[in-house]
């Protein structure tokens, strides 16, 4: 394989031939592609020489296409390299591999193997970098003149989507980039707040603002008539402060603020402003429930407490985090602390949760910390309610001899969007020599879709396999955003 002609070759088009109007898609950004893809691999661990010419090749040619059209780029780099690499010793099956991993960066990249995974992961390196702002504005300019996008703002939310969804394949991709590409985020966050007409803003902050009014309000409502008469806890900051208020008799509201300053002060960095402001208007209204809104006690029964009362601290929090803040600060610590250590964050919150209830079984007996555990667990499932909904959402994955039939019925009849994967049906007990080559679907749907959806596709393919799985988060192409922070 004689990499350094083709390189010669193709850097000198790129660098020659490409209109001046690709400010982005030109020959430093192959150049820089190419040494990232080369950096990447070192840290992954691969040293294989082919692989490595293999590689570099693919990022070469990967925006190759650009010199014929900027409409459908990968498959005419395709066709370059088809022209190029058979001239300089490459082999068919090289050549091949090589194509493949240039149509896997194409958006949605749809990476198969570690190279392609790398690749993927270089062509996209600098959303993770400093230099993203400066370099999303090269590819910005070009989108403007190819008339793409409206004003900045459009920009900016186009931007905030693409980040939400994209995730590094490799692990030292994640390693190295996805930290920066976070803060680039959350700048990018607080630039379409910015962005917003005046009377838009303002509209938008109100409302936020009493959405966050009618959840501390149920939040206060599940301490001052549920849990505080009754001596009854939580997890998490607000399990803290009414176990140090039990304990000392302290004001409970003054605590809890306390205990959250610290954390309001880290989302201002590590998450966004306009979270930390949420955040903070939540904590003094809640402080201020607590402090002028009578203590009622609803009722004495113990199992009516533990569930009632976590229902609706859960609701409260749930609908703040809906609005985009929060009222309690465990998960900004544990994102922090996620950081220093190689604990997840579940780990975490179970080890603080654990101590907290650990205290209480101390002090104030097995009982009460055992019913304590049943309010965490029903405010915590409460508030995945409120946040997922009825419209939680599923990844389901489609095999079936119909393929065809199948993809059209789900974009034109359901209206989804759906990815596919080329992979091989068959290898069954006794037949394992008799396979086919098929595509496999996938698709994200809401949990009131499933039923009609196995109908549709059953009724197309009666032999057809349906795998579904929960989805926790899912942003971007046809699906309404919920989270806002």
């Amino acid at each position: 394989m004689n990499y350094q002609v083709c390189y010669e070759i193709m850097m000198q088009k790129l660098t020659n031939e490409l209109p001046n109007y690709l400010t982005y898609h030109n020959a430093s950004h192959t150049q820089f592609v190419i040494e990232t893809s080369l950096h990447l691999a070192d840290c992954e661990g691969i040293t294989n020489s082919d692989e490595v010419t293999i590689l570099k090749t693919a990022a070469l040619f990967h925006d190759s296409g650009f010199l014929i059209s900027s409409q459908d780029h990968e498959t005419h780099s395709c066709a370059l390299a088809n022209q190029y690499l058979a001239d300089s010793g490459y082999t068919k099956n090289q050549i091949q591999r090589i194509c493949q991993m240039i149509m896997a960066t194409k958006l949605p990249q749809s990476p198969f193997d570690p190279l392609s995974n790398i690749l993927c992961d270089a062509d996209l390196n600098y959303l993770g970098t400093k230099d993203y702002h400066r370099i999303a504005r090269n590819l910005e300019a070009e989108y403007r003149h190819d008339k793409k996008i409206g004003g900045t703002d459009n920009w900016v939310k186009m931007q905030i989507q693409f980040l939400e969804t994209h995730q590094y394949h490799t692990t030292s991709a994640r390693r190295l980039y996805q930290d920066q590409k976070q803060s680039s985020l959350n700048e990018l966050y607080d630039m379409n707040q910015s962005n917003q007409e005046p009377t838009q803003k303002w509209t938008s902050i109100i409302i936020d603002g009493l959405v966050i009014l009618v959840g501390v309000f149920m939040a206060a409502l599940a301490l001052k008539g549920f849990l505080v008469p009754n001596h009854f806890f939580d997890g998490g900051i607000t399990g803290i402060s009414l176990l140090i208020h039990e304990l000392t008799h302290a004001n409970l509201a003054i605590i809890m603020f306390l205990f959250n300053l610290p954390f309001i002060i880290i989302s201002y960095f590590s998450v966004s402003k306009s979270f930390a402001y949420k955040t903070l208007y939540a904590a003094v209204l809640l402080g201020l429930f607590l402090t002028f809104g009578p203590t009622v006690n609803f009722t004495t029964d113990k199992l009516l407490i533990s569930i009632f009362g976590g229902a609706f601290l859960g609701l409260g929090v749930g609908i703040v985090m809906r609005a985009g803040g929060a009222l309690d600060g465990i998960e900004v610590l544990a994102l922090y602390t996620l950081k220093k250590t190689s604990f997840t964050i579940t780990e975490i919150i179970l080890g603080i949760n654990m101590l907290i209830f650990g205290v209480a079984a101390f002090s104030f007996g097995i009982e009460t910390a055992l019913y304590s555990v049943l309010t965490y667990f029903c405010a915590t499932q409460t508030i995945d309610y409120v946040i997922e909904g009825i419209q939680a959402y599923l990844g389901v994955t489609i095999v079936s001899g119909n393929s065809e039939g199948v993809k059209h019925v789900l974009v034109e009849n359901l209206g989804r969007g759906i990815t596919v994967y080329k992979g091989e049906r068959g290898y069954l007990p006794g037949k394992f020599d008799q396979h086919s080559d098929c595509d496999i679907i996938f698709t994200v749907i809401t949990r009131l879709e499933l039923r009609k959806l196995r109908n549709v596709v059953h009724s197309l393919d009666k032999n057809a396999f349906i795998f579904v799985s929960s989805i926790k988060e899912a942003d971007g192409g046809i699906l309404k955003r919920i989270n806002k922070h």
